[in-house]
């Protein structure tokens, strides 16, 4: 049975009957459910095998609605929402009382924000909850940029899946939490660095909690996306600066590469796919994932990816290549 529809008034009526639905945004696909339904939510994390010390990220349809959902936002939360939103931008605040603990995995902060794609802005409208939508995907794979890849994920497992075609901007989003009112990144996103700086000024980023979870594996992390091994592959997978160098310790190795802009002469290599031929970190991003899905289904010893230039979404790119090939 195929289960990707476009039919936005199937899946209101999934959704309200405690089910969970795939769902596009701009980002990646979540997969989403709603947040008072303890049976949905449960759902979430069973399908993902996701563990339940790791929270959710809460959709809503608009700013407007942010007051039911928390108590309290600072000033300069107000002025990343207003300038960002719909968009890429998660913010992690102090919760209403009314917010399920099963979604903020017992923390008195939720992660939430409006995303920016028109079919699930007109889905999350004919709603009368929010959304709960970690990506679509096993809890540490891949994450999904197309229906066809929730559905070789799940489709056995789900419903429905949601087309709205392929995510543009291709990485989860950034996830900004606060301090004293101060903002600091939990994770990069697809909303770059400089971009938020415009609006709040210098901000510090958050280390993720790989140096606690190695002593302690069942720590709640901050924000979703923290945990160290993530956005994984099976192929074995390695970062580096420098390709060529790589190389000749893996002659005879069937190998595959992720450059950014410019291919390796190299007859060594089995297949290489750049990231973005114009050298466009936007682009880059936006091809991400759908490259790894790629290369993982093409039954290679290992992938090789090269680092991206440190700045604007080059740094949140390097971020999912370190997770992705973290402990591999």
């Amino acid at each position: 049975m195929d289960i990707i529809s476009k039919d936005v008034s199937k899946a209101v009526a999934l959704l309200n009957a405690d089910e969970i639905v795939a769902i596009p945004t701009e980002t990646v696909y979540g997969l989403a459910g709603n947040i008072y339904s303890e049976k949905a939510i449960k759902a979430i994390f069973e399908t993902k095998k996701r563990p339940f010390f790791n929270p959710l990220i809460v959709h809503i349809p608009s700013i407007d609605s942010l007051n039911s959902i928390v108590e309290y936002v600072p000033e300069k939360a107000q002025l990343l929402a207003e300038a960002f939103w719909p968009g890429p931008v998660t913010l992690v605040l102090k919760k209403k009382n009314t917010i399920p603990d099963l979604i903020t995995a017992g923390k008195d902060t939720v992660a939430v924000r409006v995303p920016n794609h028109p079919i699930t802005l007109e889905l999350l409208n004919q709603l009368n909850f929010p959304l709960a939508a970690p990506s679509a995907n096993p809890f540490s794979s891949i994450s999904p940029t197309t229906a066809q890849h929730v559905e070789t994920y799940f489709k056995d497992q789900i419903k429905m899946v949601l087309d709205g075609g392929a995510c543009t901007s291709g990485i989860e989003s950034t996830i900004i939490g606060f301090e004293n009112d101060e903002p600091i990144i939990y994770r990069l996103g697809s909303t770059a660095l400089e971009d938020i700086e415009r609006i709040v000024g210098k901000i510090k980023i958050k280390n993720s909690v790989a140096e606690q979870s190695r002593s302690k594996k069942n720590i709640a992390p901050d924000a979703p996306g923290m945990l160290e091994r993530h956005y994984a592959p099976k192929t074995k997978t390695i970062l580096t600066e420098n390709i060529s160098k790589l190389l000749p310790i893996y002659k005879g190795k069937r190998i595959g590469l992720i450059t950014f802009q410019n291919e390796i002469e190299d007859n060594s290599v089995e297949v290489q796919i750049a990231l973005s031929k114009t050298g466009n970190l936007t682009e880059s991003a936006s091809n991400l994932y759908d490259v790894l899905h790629q290369l993982d289904k093409m039954h290679l010893d290992i992938i090789i990816a090269e680092r991206m230039p440190d700045y604007g979404l080059g740094k949140s790119i390097n971020d999912r290549l370190q997770r992705a090939t973290a402990d591999t």
